[in-house]
């Protein structure tokens, strides 16, 4: 990019490698990478930013490959200026701040969040993909977002206006969470660091939590993510369906369905983002041969590949 960027208070830095800050280690340089000191620095820069310059919005990038050729855009990242969370009968939790760490606040309060518990990321994430777990989606609690819009105005959205469906939303392009609003019911806060306790040595027992991952690679078929529902089908299971087309730790450079868990895309050392992308979309073109189900991401990728 030849044009020159607003001045900010936060930090600005062109070329950004983003590797180090994605879960999989992998991917190349956002043109880019704004880190906002507070609201007001994100408005008053994208308020100045002229409005052809793509943006793109990035949490912890625990769901998230960035392609080897990296991002033509401005990637924003919020930090600590954005994690705050207060717990008054409702949680408003800042975008930055991270599901496990709300989950634990909320607790402590005597309010029960607890399916963020296990949910890699931050909130902001969390609320765009509507994450769930347990039978819990986000969509089951938020009430509201604060959003600062691509021309740098603050929005509330109640969460209707989101229209929050199985691992997505809709979010105009450019807007960036700030913070989110749930309701939570009441509960005895030792009962809920118990099933906390609980859910977190299942996850452990289940999935590779010590490998470089990004969660679950896919969508489940039957369109839920979690155990606990009446209509979730087991059979359907994106797992399921990867085992039976024999994915179950098939290995493509450094890239690989963990053995632990087939959904769970690994970076055992040295893995490019092609890698990745490359086996992801192996899985799928196996899944649908053996099965004739078309497996849908739900890891997002971004960015250019390289020639």
């Amino acid at each position: 990019m030849t044009y020159t960027l607003p001045p900010v208070r936060g930090s600005l830095t062109p070329h950004r490698p983003l590797a180090d800050l994605t879960w999989l280690r992998v991917g190349g340089p956002a043109d880019w990478l704004f880190q906002p000191a507070d609201e007001a620095d994100l408005c008053d820069f994208l308020a100045a930013l002229p409005l052809e310059v793509p943006v793109f919005p990035m949490g912890v990038g625990s769901n998230l490959i960035v392609r080897d050729g990296g991002l033509r855009a401005v990637v924003i990242r919020l930090g600590r200026g954005f994690n705050a969370i207060a717990c008054e009968g409702t949680v408003t939790a800042g975008a930055a701040a991270l599901d496990a760490h709300v989950a634990r606040k909320a607790a402590e309060a005597g309010l029960d969040l607890t399916f963020l518990r296990t949910i890699p990321g931050s909130i902001g994430g969390a609320v765009r993909m509507n994450a769930g777990c347990y039978g819990s989606y986000v969509a089951d609690h938020l009430i509201s977002v604060r959003c600062v819009t691509r021309g740098g105005e603050i929005v509330e959205l109640a969460a209707a206006d989101l229209k929050l469906a199985y691992r997505q939303s809709q979010l105009p392009e450019g807007w960036v969470i700030v913070s989110a609003t749930f309701r939570a019911d009441p509960a005895d806060p030792a009962a809920l660091e118990a099933r906390m306790a609980d859910q977190i040595a299942k996850r452990d027992a289940s999935q590779p939590t010590k490998d470089r991952s990004a969660g679950s690679t896919f969508r489940n078929p039957v369109g839920h993510s979690s155990t606990g529902r009446a209509d979730d089908s087991h059979d359907l299971k994106a797992w399921k369906v990867i085992d039976d087309a024999g994915m179950r730790g098939f290995t493509l450079g450094g890239a690989q369905m963990s053995p632990m868990h087939p959904n769970f895309l690994i970076n055992i050392g040295g893995a490019s983002a092609a890698d990745l992308e490359d086996l992801g979309e192996e899985v799928r073109k196996r899944v649908f041969q053996q099965s004739g189900i078309t497996l849908e991401w739900e890891i997002m990728r971004v960015g250019q590949r390289t020639a």
